[in-house]
């Protein structure tokens, strides 16, 4: 009788977020996973680091490139943090552009999961749809901040700057004429908030899209259900936060259990799962799409009526208008020492978390009295998922993984700070 060993498998490239950055290591019997061992550390950026050698307002920017699908959610666990040691509030204002730019962030980034995790699957459709709605979501980022990614908006005690009166347009050029330029311009007549408004308006009809696309879609149905299964005592054993978390049926989300900003005020429901799998997980996330933009519609409607400063007017913490910087002596002197030294914080320590798209977002910060931290600990949602990598593809075929890993919504930039 021959003698039957294991083999040992390098897994991937597989997922966009993890190309060349997770090494998955398997363990095979045939095409049946008997062990499966992720290798984290080969991106190791050293943010928590770095973050200890710079004044406190200087570290936003990294926060973005964390999970860089998410970033305006990163920057809102750090910004909390450093109000919370500050002990100031921002503007009422502030606190519902920031809760709707969290929301056009969840939706940014359950757009990209959606069409990666369809991709790995082998549904190509789904890809180009997601991306379609990106777009526009890129657009409203770039209109507030300049960027269409890594924003760095929220400022400790408010937003950089109020919502913009105007969309950029589409101008002629030779991949553009005249018919193109007009159709992409008819919703960019109005403000930002017009524009965010036509999307949320637009928004429901794309979601039924994907759903006539994927949810009783046979194969897709075959690839998920009973995949990756996580009971719900043993979700909460392994640290599952977000849709991972809600999955297997315990509703837990920030937003509702510990409120911050103006959640409190903002009528939302929270999806739940039932068995736990894969397919359980995507509702899940597709609902959120869906409530997310209940919360969007909400947050214009109160910004449409209620005008006031988007940032405190405190110039040891927000910088002077740079009208004023240039005549006023004072204003000057406040914005090179912001923007050479920062502030202190008070000798402490603190930790606030935001429910961001892929779970809890945590930033643990313990200060000494200066003006950078002495230590900055990122609690990232995606690290426990990942570390369940063994448990939940154990016993299923190598085509599994694909959809586990998908499931799981990684991103290596927060896995491996």
């Amino acid at each position: 009788m021959a003698e039957l060993h294991n083999y040992t498998l390098n897994f991937g490239p597989q997922h966009p977020a993890a190309h060349g950055v997770l090494r998955l290591i398997l363990e095979m019997d045939g095409e049946v996973i008997v062990r499966a061992d992720p290798h984290v550390g080969l991106l190791h950026r050293a943010t928590e680091k770095l973050a200890e050698f710079k004044p406190y307002n200087q570290s936003i920017p990294y926060m973005d490139r964390l999970d860089y699908v998410s970033m305006m959610c990163n920057e809102h666990g750090y910004v909390l943090a450093l109000e919370k040691m500050l002990g100031v509030e921002a503007p009422i204002r502030a606190q519902y552009i920031r809760v709707m730019f969290d929301e056009i962030t969840r939706i940014l980034n359950h757009l990209m999961w959606l069409g990666t995790h369809a991709l790995d699957v082998g549904a190509m459709t789904m890809f180009l749809y997601c991306f379609r709605e990106r777009e526009d979501l890129m657009d409203m980022y770039e209109a507030v901040s300049g960027a269409r990614m890594h924003a760095a908006y929220y400022r400790p005690g408010g937003v950089y700057r109020d919502l913009p009166d105007q969309m950029p347009q589409y101008t002629l050029s030779k991949w553009k004429n005249e018919g193109d330029v007009k159709r992409l311009n008819e919703n960019r007549q109005g403000s930002l908030l017009d524009f965010i408004e036509d999307f949320t308006n637009r928004f429901p009809g794309y979601v039924d899209e994907y759903e006539t696309l994927l949810t009783e879609n046979r194969i897709w149905r075959q690839r998920t259900v009973g995949i990756g299964v996580v009971t719900p005592e043993r979700a909460q054993q392994l640290g599952f936060t977000g849709p991972m978390l809600r999955g297997s049926g315990i509703e837990w989300d920030l937003r509702k259990k510990q409120p911050y900003e103006v959640y409190d005020k903002i009528d939302f429901d929270i999806p739940v799962g039932v068995n736990g799998d894969c397919y359980d997980r995507y509702l899940v996330r597709v609902e959120e799409m869906r409530q997310s933009n209940r919360i969007i519609k909400q947050c214009i409607d109160w910004l449409r009526k209620n005008p006031g400063p988007v940032m405190l007017e405190d110039h040891k913490l927000a910088p002077p208008k740079r009208e004023e910087m240039k005549g006023d002596m004072e204003a000057l002197i406040h914005h090179f020492k912001l923007f050479t030294e920062g502030y202190t914080l008070p000798a402490g320590e603190v930790y606030t978390a935001v429910e961001h798209p892929k779970g809890e977002f945590g930033i643990y910060l313990v200060s000494d009295g200066a003006n950078k931290p002495y230590r900055l600990k990122i609690r990232a949602p995606g690290f426990p998922h990942l570390a369940s990598m063994d448990e939940m593809t154990r016993g299923h075929m190598l085509a599994d993984v694909v959809a586990v890993i998908g499931t799981m919504d990684i991103v290596f930039g927060e896995i491996d700070r």
